[in-house]
């Protein structure tokens, strides 16, 4: 196993111009948003100003959040190869995670060397990126998530990409129902990627913990993969848990294919520093 931190640099879309004081400010295309972060523990670097200045910023009243100033309800960026819409939610997040930049690479280009005829399951895949990364490289995709809203909002994305008529199969699902019914169907998958959150619900209400069902949905992947996978790729974020059990779980595979093991943190290069902004932590393992 390989301890590495994996970094997303700025690029047109994208960048992170600030952080500090528990706050990132940010630009997706031509918009800049400040929006809270408790990873960025140390002192500010631009001027109060130029927070300031920024187009939206996410504040929170009581237990409710809201995004204030003149932002649009949605715009469209180009980032990691991708073309993704935009959309502030409720939940400070914009339908984008720059710090899966990378994994969208990885993805890419595992796919493009095995030459085609590969079957990936994006679990938990929320907008979509994974989900496009891998069919852009010419993979059959199969996208489960618990929220019909992110499946219709992937789907927006797939269309922008010019993947509407891809071999994508759109599926609003919990994700371990999904997966017993797979197995009960003899399916196989080649590659697997999943952004497992801390807590959620199903679209029935069935509950997701991750301490109480990841081991469950490590075991249930493991019965889907094909007899020559080509990758397994877990990301998550701060829940008390390090990388280091994203390895661990991912041991088995190892043992039964060969290959190899990555796992650390997702980082987000700040500009003009050499600083790094701590994103959420990933394993995965690779067939060499």
């Amino acid at each position: 196993m390989e301890k590495i931190t994996l970094i997303t640099k700025a690029q047109t879309g994208y960048e992170l111009l600030d952080s500090g004081n528990e706050e990132k400010l940010e630009r997706f295309g031509e918009q800049v948003l400040a929006r809270p972060d408790p990873q960025a523990l140390w002192p500010k670097r631009l001027s109060g100003g130029e927070w300031a200045a920024a187009t939206g910023r996410y504040v929170r009243e009581g237990g409710e959040g809201k995004w204030t100033g003149d932002i649009p309800k949605e715009w469209q960026i180009e980032l990691g190869g991708l073309k993704l819409l935009m959309k502030p939610t409720s939940f400070k997040h914009t339908g984008v995670f720059p710090e899966h930049v990378t994994g969208w690479e990885f993805v890419e280009d595992a796919i493009k060397k095995q030459g085609g005829g590969v079957k990936v399951l994006n679990l938990f895949g929320y907008t979509g990126g994974y989900t496009l990364a891998a069919a852009k490289a010419g993979a059959e995709v199969t996208h489960v998530d618990a929220s019909k809203a992110a499946v219709s909002w992937a789907r927006e994305n797939a269309a922008l990409n010019g993947l509407g008529e891809a071999p994508i199969r759109w599926i609003v699902e919990d994700v371990l129902v999904y997966l017993k019914r797979e197995i009960k169907r003899g399916v196989k998958y080649d590659a697997i990627v999943m952004d497992p959150p801390a807590f959620g619900h199903g679209p029935n209400d069935e509950l997701w913990k991750f301490e109480e069902h990841f081991l469950e949905l490590m075991r249930l992947c493991q019965e889907l993969l094909s007899d020559k996978p080509l990758f397994v790729l877990i990301n998550g974020y701060a829940a008390g848990y390090s990388s280091l059990a994203f390895a661990y779980n991912l041991q088995d595979i190892k043992e039964k294919f060969g290959g190899s093991i990555e796992y650390g943190d997702l980082t987000i290069e700040e500009k003009g520093t050499e600083r790094l902004l701590p994103a959420g932590i990933f394993g995965r393992w690779v067939k060499n």
